[in-house]
């Protein structure tokens, strides 16, 4: 049984979207829809956008193997819920899979549910996460992270593929094809396929280091050292990486490497321009290092994305 956890000023879709997977993969499974919303405070719900949505209470939840926790406006206040985390942290401790969309991470995290693992949530709050829960492990270009029983997706949407890759792990993968067809969705994008533009996340064009990541950007094929970045900042090489980490939430050099991958990444996807010429002129040089930076990235090599991009 599927439970859905809701509090005030929930994203609707959040929870409207694994709802709306796991029932018609139910469907298709020829079995009958098993879910149910719940909440602290049982009976309607008000979502962020006005609409409600009539819940159980937590009591109902005996029979939950997979709780999804929703995100939104209202996540701050359900991430300082006692009975919320303490509810959390008691269907982890009886191993029923955890699940976030979006800021529901801050529920998770709250609940201790994410220490020292790998996590995600939306692009807009990386900086405040990754500031608020140091312990946490957070991949921030990922559409959803799964580490162990505990998965996390990234903003709003991304929980229908987090929904669809949980539906393929419990019904088999052709299900899992068939409810994203019904759902006239793409079958699955990547865990590792970039949630966002790198150099958006990154805050580039209102950030005190727009600039300079939009100069990065136009010379890829540079070294682009942590020396070269501060001189061009104006700054010494100590001074500019912690002023770097503190405005971005990420080192230098991972940045450098996120946009080598990103402007790297369109270019395979459209173009048939040679592998190993895309790899040269972003910066990695060597077609092998591109293909590992690709891998951690998206979880697989150029070859498959440039094939997929044509597929599609």
């Amino acid at each position: 049984m599927i439970g859905v956890l809701v509090f005030p000023d929930f994203q609707l879709l959040d929870a409207a979207g694994p709802i709306s997977a796991f029932e018609i993969a139910a469907r298709f499974a020829e079995g009958p829809p098993s879910i149910r919303v719940l909440a602290v405070m049982p009976g309607p719900v008000r979502s962020s956008s006005g609409v409600e949505i009539v819940a159980r209470g937590l009591k109902s939840a005996s029979a939950i193997t997979t709780l999804i926790v929703a995100g939104g406006e209202g996540v701050r206040q359900a991430a300082a819920c006692e009975k919320t985390l303490g509810f959390v942290r008691a269907m982890a401790k009886r191993g029923v899979r955890i699940a976030s969309v979006c800021s529901g991470a801050y529920v998770l995290a709250e609940a201790g549910l994410l220490d020292g693992r790998r996590a995600t949530t939306h692009w807009q709050r990386t900086r405040h996460f990754l500031k608020t829960y140091p312990q946490v492990k957070l991949e921030p270009d990922r559409i959803f992270v799964r580490d162990g029983d505990v998965w996390t997706s990234a903003g709003i949407s991304a929980g229908i593929d987090l929904s669809l890759a949980m539906i393929a792990e419990d019904y088999g993968d052709d299900i899992a094809q068939k409810t994203a067809k019904q759902l006239v969705l793409y079958h699955r994008r990547s865990g590792g396929q970039s949630q966002f533009s790198s150099l958006l996340e990154l805050k580039a064009p209102n950030g005190r280091f727009g600039p300079l990541l939009a100069w990065a950007r136009e010379n890829l094929d540079a070294p682009l050292t942590v020396e070269d970045l501060a001189e061009q900042a104006g700054m010494s090489s100590r001074h500019f990486t912690r002023a770097f980490m503190a405005e971005t939430g990420t080192t230098p050099s991972k940045a450098v490497e996120r946009l080598r991958i990103e402007v790297a990444r369109q270019r395979v996807q459209s173009s048939s321009e040679a592998i190993e010429r895309v790899a040269q002129t972003t910066g990695f040089r060597d077609p092998e290092r591109m293909r590992r930076a690709f891998i951690r990235a998206f979880g697989q090599p150029p070859q498959s994305l440039r094939r997929a991009a044509r597929a599609g």
